[in-house]
């Protein structure tokens, strides 16, 4: 008898079911870097003028492999939020392990494929810097202009390990920090880099001492109180002065002796204090009209800046009065 894959009947030939191929798993799906999404305890980011930053965090052991094609999206700068982590980077012909400690740092070239087996979680801000932030970098170095950024793995970095802290509560919540603070950190991450990781040495002279000319100052400042919740970026000023980012933010701190978004800060401060001197006008509306996102970051602002909360503020000066 040969084995077939019918059998007859009263009613003729009745062909027996063939099982339908088995189609494999899916694969799960990756974000833009490469990570398996459905890990990811915390996936965040928020883009300031050509710098994209993230906060992508694994909790506990588990295991992913990460590829990103070679493309054309400039520079990854990774810092580590903790200790602990491990991966191992694949070559063409061989893989290297890294360690990353609490502020190690990685850069690498979106330019080049890669590949990396995660062998444990990890906390990381990375920060990516289209080729268009990295040139205005390169173009405001004083100095012999720098070929590029060098690639480093796993190497400790006290400096981009303090800035990419500062950026973390901005990605934890968007909607409490201003544009131009976000733009100011990430300006300072990519003149850092250029200066600290460039291939080029560091110019051995001095930089020139830069301030502001009387118009700039006045329609820099006009700009930033039209924006006093913070909702302008340095480049939109700078553009307007008809200056580099860079230069701008230099000249602007020797000319004033703060940052743009210090100023800012201080000029909401002094506008809370002489609403607050309106004593029944509630704390809520002073701080919506000073750009404050809600009163509980005026109260955190007010007190960081002035020693007591808005309410003790009032309340001594309405006992002074």
């Amino acid at each position: 008898m040969h084995a077939d894959s019918s059998f007859s009947s009263a009613t003729g030939p009745v062909q027996r079911p063939v099982p339908a191929p088995a189609h494999p798993a899916p694969a799960p799906a990756t974000d833009g870097l490469g990570c398996t999404a459905s890990h990811l305890s915390q996936d965040r980011d928020l883009l300031a003028n050509g710098v994209r930053v993230y906060r992508k965090t694994v909790d506990g052991p588990q295991r992913q492999h990460v590829e990103t094609a070679a493309s054309g999206r400039g520079v990854l700068v990774g810092v580590s939020l903790r200790d602990g982590h491990r991966r191992r980077v694949l070559h063409e012909h061989h893989a290297v392990r890294h360690d990353f400690g609490k502020g190690a740092i990685y850069i690498r070239d979106f330019c080049d494929r890669y590949r990396a087996d995660m062998e444990t979680g990890f906390d990381f801000v990375l920060l990516e810097i289209s080729h268009a932030a990295l040139e205005r970098a390169l173009d405001d170095r004083a100095g012999p202009r720098a070929g590029g950024l060098a690639a480093v793995t796993a190497e400790r970095d006290d400096v981009l390990a303090h800035l990419a802290q500062a950026l973390v509560p901005a990605l934890h919540d968007p909607a409490d920090t201003s544009l131009l603070f976000v733009d100011q950190v990430c300006l300072a991450v990519t003149s850092y880099l250029v200066d600290a990781h460039g291939r080029a040495a560091p110019p051995n002279e001095p930089r020139t001492q830069r301030v502001l000319s009387r118009s700039h100052e006045a329609r820099a400042k006009e700009m930033l109180r039209s924006k006093i919740d913070g909702a302008i970026s340095v480049a939109e000023i700078a553009d307007a002065c008809n200056l580099s980012r860079s230069y701008f933010i230099h000249a602007f701190r020797e000319t004033t002796g703060q940052t743009p978004h210090q100023w800012l800060i201080a000029q909401r401060l002094e506008r809370a204090q002489a609403l607050l001197m309106d004593f029944e006008r509630p704390l809520a509306d002073v701080a919506a009209a000073c750009g404050f996102a809600d009163q509980s970051h005026f109260t955190r602002v007010f007190s960081q800046y002035t020693g007591s909360p808005p309410g003790s503020w009032r309340r001594k000066m309405r006992v002074a009065r």
